[in-house]
């Protein structure tokens, strides 16, 4: 697999997979996304399911992959999918809040505190086929690859101690997507809307008190030396990675390798998300032993958070539901695929 990571915006336009003499060439696909080298996502999901398909192919599929905004931000990267630039991009969920408002259900601090419960829920109503593909993305001209929805974020600050509900009054925290900003609104602070790449600045020059991002997601963008408190037992909502490419570039597919790419992801995606699940325990450690104090809040303070947090559900339906997009038939659908998993969990 061809992995150039560095390769400029013009060359990897134009690269051109060489050939290996002897050998039948390889159709090689542009995946990109906004990870920085070396993020667990990239590394446990994209990679694996890259991998997968290129093994299950016998190599007549290969990739070039470009991590860390070399092809575009995260907020262009779905557009680039879709206009051929690349094809297939990272569709970041709450960066795309005006593409993919429906998509945003997997963001809500819902029934799920594990990343695989969550995932699979999502991934059962995001799928080909499934109503949220129907109602959202089959009509975007895109269809989902593979999807991860990550551990429960948490709050964690730079500065300001958290002591209680009342240390969150006044704060600037970044918070990306709909459902998180709501989130923020209601402990009292502020959401702000910075790309992941752009936290750590926004950080150390205090143009932000702190942020709303899960553990495993902190270390890698650097953000443990700026950070000092954060929050720990309380769901404040989820991010959706998930991974797309164009109804035009799928049917150009053969059925072979379209078969090779759906395997592939029914293999990645729940071996992913046991991995965040195990890296979000040794990621907060290692944020801990760099001076991260997390703070489990007054039982009063807490059932205050959660009661206020569950009602974004209902909040986040109406509002699509005013604006003629199938809100509550999405979270309905989400909230039983959630059930079905808890119950098949049980078994």
């Amino acid at each position: 697999m061809k992995r150039h990571l560095n390769m400029p915006f013009a060359a990897a336009v134009c690269s051109v997979a060489a050939l290996t003499a002897g050998t039948a060439a390889a159709e090689t696909l542009r995946v990109a996304d906004s990870f920085p080298v070396g993020h667990y996502i990239a590394e446990n999901l994209t990679k694996v399911w890259m991998d997968r398909v290129t093994e299950l192919t016998n190599g007549e599929i290969d990739f070039e992959y470009y991590p860390a905004e070399q092809m575009g931000k995260s907020k262009d990267l779905m557009s680039l999918a879709q206009t051929g630039v690349v094809d297939i991009g990272y569709a970041g969920v709450s960066y795309l809040a005006d593409k993919l408002p429906l998509a945003g259900v997997g963001e809500l601090p819902e029934a799920f505190t594990q990343a695989c419960h969550g995932t699979s829920a999502f991934w059962s109503i995001a799928k080909p086929g499934g109503p949220l593909d129907q109602a959202e993305l089959a009509p975007q001209g895109v269809r989902m690859l593979f999807v991860m929805v990550l551990p429960p974020y948490q709050v964690m600050t730079a500065s300001k101690e958290i002591t209680g509900v009342e240390s969150f009054r006044g704060m600037k925290l970044r918070a990306t997507g709909g459902t998180k900003e709501i989130a923020v609104e209601l402990i009292g602070a502020t959401p702000i809307a910075i790309p992941a790449p752009e936290t750590r600045e926004a950080l150390s020059r205090g143009t932000i008190d702190g942020v709303l991002f899960p553990h495993s997601s902190a270390l890698p963008y650097g953000l443990a030396p700026e950070l000092k408190w954060g929050t720990q037992d309380i769901n404040f909502g989820s991010f959706v990675a998930s991974y797309v490419i164009s109804e035009q570039r799928w049917q150009q597919l053969s059925p072979e390798v379209q078969k090779a790419m759906t395997d592939a992801a029914e293999e990645a995606i729940p071996s992913a998300c046991a991995i965040a699940e195990d890296l979000d325990l040794q990621d907060k450690q290692k944020m801990v032993d760099e001076g991260v104090t997390f703070v489990s809040l007054p039982d009063a303070d807490k059932e205050k958070i959660e009661a206020d947090l569950a009602g974004i559900g209902e909040q986040w339906a109406a509002d699509l539901d005013g604006r003629g997009l199938a809100g509550t038939e999405i979270l309905t659908a989400f909230r039983e695929a959630l059930e079905q998993q808890a119950g098949a969990a049980a078994e």
